[in-house]
């Protein structure tokens, strides 16, 4: 297949880890966000700030917004997106989450590149 034949799609994945320092800030924030938003029938608002309320997974669902990664790129058109956010487990001392394990290169602590 020549160049002119191959897709002009691309997939991004992009897989993020964050720890919740203050999750009275991150439920605040999605608190207000909601709140703020004009377009959302007053049944999902009270359904998103109970949500929010429970759970800072869906706090920072309403906060983030990977579609913002790839506005301001030129030359591309988002075409498809989806993301979700959930509550893990983490163990940064755990090589399942060594973020060079895809291209198969794991650095041993005091190691330089």
């Amino acid at each position: 297949m020549d160049t002119a034949e191959t897709s002009r799609y691309v997939r991004l994945r992009v897989d993020l880890v964050l720890e919740v320092q203050e999750p009275d800030a991150l439920t605040g924030a999605a608190l207000e966000r909601i709140e703020a938003d004009e377009f959302m029938p007053e049944e999902e608002r009270v359904h998103a700030k109970a949500a929010v309320r429970d759970d800072d997974s869906e706090a920072l669902a309403y906060l983030v917004d990977p579609t913002d990664l790839v506005a301001e790129v030129p030359g591309v058109e988002l075409a498809q997106a989806s993301w979700s956010t959930e509550p893990i487990d983490h163990d940064p001392e755990s090589m399942e989450w060594d973020l060079d394990e895809e291209d198969g290169v794991f650095e041993e602590e005091g190691d330089s590149a």
